[in-house]
């Protein structure tokens, strides 16, 4: 049964599903900021996250899908069961985490899942150390350079408008906010909507399905960003509230200060191939946007609660893996 050309079918559809769940789990990400500014209405910043989400196909390649198909765990060992305990168990963080309203990252609880169905399928040799490295590397190193630049960009700006009045500058940033919006959900769409391509490609190709070469397919390409669209169509209203509010109070020049200086790390790190977290990006931007007012303007309790979810989520999205695997194994 789980070797079926059905149960492949099946495998592609929890793959997308995933997918929208991730779209919105992560609508937060793309709209918390511009919501939260009052620049547009929540409904209005779906629908314009959602489209530029989908715009991101015409815009970048498939690096940062070939680094999860092939990068985290060892292709040879891939076969149907271990996809749907990696899908399976990133899902289920997926949503502990949306119902707590935690920020967390659905990159990471994919890999986690990964890692976890890996090693009980083939040990510890089955893992690629240096995908593995470099994802988890960028956990710290995605919040930190968001912090640094969202820091920096809110010093640039403020400098640049020392001269002006609040009046003419929230009414200029509040047009800015709609470009830079734009385009962090074009890097959120870039870089999220590639890794569930990745795991559709690692299910085609273990089963033969792409020949003896691992690629994307184009419609593999285009329903990923459009469930992704779909996903943050939907929105995840108990995240925008942590990101929007419970961080920080942003304002225009805020948010387009945080979006920008996240935008530029996602597209930065899409284009190197490395799969990292939008939502520790953005964070770690909207802390450093809060920084420049003075340190007691980041409310820290909150930080710390979002760090241990960040921290937690690969362990426990592997342990969760590693036992639905082992159900499944007996099931089967």
């Amino acid at each position: 049964m789980v070797d079926s050309f059905a149960f492949v079918v099946f495998l592609v559809l929890v793959a997308l599903a995933f997918d929208y769940i991730n779209g919105f789990h992560d609508a937060a990400n793309s709209i918390a900021t511009i919501v939260s500014t009052r620049v547009l209405t929540p409904r209005q910043a779906v629908l314009w996250a959602a489209f530029f989400n989908f715009a991101a196909v015409f815009f970048m390649g498939v690096h940062v899908a070939k680094t999860v198909g092939t990068g985290i765990i060892n292709p040879a060992i891939v076969d149907n069961t271990l996809i749907l305990a990696a899908l399976s168990a990133a899902i289920i963080w997926n949503l502990i985490t949306w119902w707590l309203g935690l920020p967390s990252s659905s990159s990471h609880a994919l890999i986690g899942g990964l890692i976890g169905a890996g090693i009980m399928k083939g040990g510890t040799s089955a893992l690629v150390w240096s995908g593995i490295t470099k994802t988890t590397l960028f956990i710290v190193l995605s919040p930190t350079i968001g912090l640094a630049l969202g820091l920096a960009l809110m010093i640039i700006v403020l400098n640049l408008s020392k001269n002006s009045n609040v009046a003419r500058s929230q009414k200029l940033f509040k047009k800015m906010q709609l470009f830079s919006a734009a385009v962090y959900s074009l890097g959120h769409g870039m870089n999220d909507a590639q890794k569930t391509m990745g795991i559709i490609a690692m299910v085609l190709f273990s089963r033969g399905f792409l020949g003896d070469t691992f690629y994307i397919p184009v419609w593999v390409i285009v329903s990923c960003y459009t469930m992704i669209s779909l996903g943050t169509m939907a929105g995840g209203w108990r995240i925008v509230k942590t990101m929007g509010t419970k961080i920080t109070k942003l304002q225009p020049m805020g948010g387009f200060c945080a979006e920008g200086a996240a935008a530029v790390a996602i597209i930065g790190a899409s284009l190197a191939g490395i799969p990292v977290s939008t939502t520790h990006t953005i964070t770690g931007a909207i802390v450093g946007v809060g920084a420049t007012k003075r340190l007691t303007a980041v409310r820290w309790g909150v930080a710390g609660t979002i760090i241990w979810a960040w921290v937690l989520t690969i362990p426990l999205s592997a342990l969760m893996s590693a036992i639905i695997y082992i159900g499944l194994e007996i099931i089967f």
